[in-house]
């Protein structure tokens, strides 16, 4: 049997590799619990978009562990990782990778050999994606978007599995490149990292002074990976949660004639196709990490905010009454009913 949503249904035969997924998750949660203090909600997040073969943006001020989370999430996976530093000076070969000539010390004969790039490993943290020019940005995003490095006349496909999380400071703007919109659709998560409470603060405190290191332990391969991605792409979807989440997203366009008031008040641009599908495939995600085989409303409505939150464009009336686009979507999710429910 086919779902709607594109996939094929999941069988009885992928019970155990649901039980695997929803496992492994819990291990991982427990592994990154022992070197990061709270931030559960980032780290489902995070999970959840890299099972859904999908990208994330990090916003959050310096200091927070953004840089530990993603390096040590690549080690429970048993995954390769490289962190990109990005400052104004940075070139898109120095991303992707570069050609140089090499002679052969026999013949003499010269010949041209790509050398990679950073982008080749299977995790890649993009710091401060926003402190690089715009041409070394479209670099990065078309590896995101295309899976490939294309120099000269020759393609290289990067690692699979594939992940970008690229961070961003919130704060300092002077000297920075924004995304565009158009970019940043191409990011499944926009995740918020918050200040950590103060019980949450005493703990990083102690635990960092105390010189004791937690060492992460491999949880699942590669190939387990790939797998388990296929499982969530196969998890059939209800044609009333397609229209939950295409409502969703619908609901947040000012120039829709459905759009409630406080959209026309307040958006210049709501969201395009692309977020009812990322939802959709969210939505699966979080589904099977609790060892479901179908989607809920509470699954699409949980994976909401970071879909949407980067691609509701506020006007100057928000603004200037302090309304951001967390609070839209919020009140977006209280005012539309849960399909099916």
């Amino acid at each position: 049997m086919a779902d709607s949503s594109g996939g094929s249904a999941a069988t009885g035969q992928d019970a155990e590799i649901l039980a695997r997924l929803k496992e492994g998750y819990l291990k991982i949660k427990s592994q990154l619990a022992e070197v990061i203090v709270g931030q559960e909600q980032v780290v489902e997040e995070v999970v959840i978009a890299v099972f859904s073969r999908g990208h994330v943006l990090l916003v959050g001020v310096p200091g927070l562990a953004k840089t530990l989370l993603v390096s040590s999430l690549a080690q429970t996976m048993d995954l390769s990782f490289r962190r990109i530093q990005f400052t104004p000076d940075l070139m898109p070969s120095d991303i992707t990778g570069t050609e140089v000539i090499q002679q052969d010390r026999d013949t003499g004969e010269r010949h041209l050999r790509f050398i990679e790039g950073p982008i080749f490993a299977n995790v890649v943290l993009a710091d401060e994606i926003n402190r690089t020019p715009p041409k070394t940005q479209a670099a990065l995003l078309e590896a995101m978007q295309e899976r490939h490095v294309t120099v000269g006349r020759t393609t290289y496909p990067l690692p699979e599995p594939f992940f970008v999380l690229a961070t961003q400071n919130p704060i300092e703007q002077e000297g920075t490149y924004p995304l565009p919109e158009a970019q940043l659709d191409r990011f499944m998560f926009n995740i918020k990292v918050n200040y950590p409470t103060s019980e949450e603060e005493t703990q990083i405190i102690r635990r960092v002074t105390s010189g004791r290191m937690h060492e992460i332990k491999p949880i699942l391969t590669a190939k387990e990976i790939l797998a388990l991605q296929d499982l969530v792409y196969r998890i059939p979807v209800a044609d009333h949660m397609i229209e939950y989440a295409k409502t969703l997203a619908r609901l947040t366009r000012p120039k829709e004639p459905e759009a409630p008031q406080f959209i026309r008040d307040w958006l210049t641009w709501g969201a395009g196709p692309r977020a009812g599908l990322y939802m959709i495939w969210a939505a699966k995600a979080r589904a099977a990490l609790a060892g479901r085989n179908y989607v809920s409303a509470d699954d699409i409505a949980a994976v909401a905010h970071p879909v949407l939150r980067h691609r509701l464009i506020t006007n100057f009336v928000a603004q200037a009454d302090g309304i951001d686009t967390d609070i839209i979507i919020t009140k977006l999710l209280e005012m539309v009913p849960k399909y099916g429910e």
